[in-house]
């Protein structure tokens, strides 16, 4: 069952450890309200990248609880935090759900 994330913002955190990025997405999504829209774990190494969307300010609030939730428990690989995907962005973002 896809959902519809139209308008919302994504962020987007990767981190080189799976374990702690259940870890900082447990965090997330307790400290705003956000959707966990995916984790895609990185077959080459330990890791994983977490997508979840929300309104700006919830995305926002949620990064920041994932990033210190992560820190002391695995390298942050990279993080970023996009206001208002375009319709490619959204394709593109779809394309590598469960990849």
């Amino acid at each position: 069952m896809a959902e519809n994330y139209n308008g919302m913002a994504v962020g987007v955190f990767e981190l080189d450890n799976l374990v702690a990025c259940f870890v900082a997405l447990d965090a997330a999504s307790k400290a705003a309200n956000v959707k966990i829209q995916g984790v895609e774990r990185n077959r080459l190494k330990s890791g994983a990248c977490v997508k979840m969307r929300g309104s700006v300010s919830d995305v926002n609030a949620a990064m920041d609880a994932a990033l210190q939730a992560a820190k002391p428990l695995a390298k942050i690989v990279n993080h970023t935090v996009i206001a208002s995907p375009t319709s490619d962005t959204e394709v593109a973002l779809q394309m590598t759900i469960n990849k």
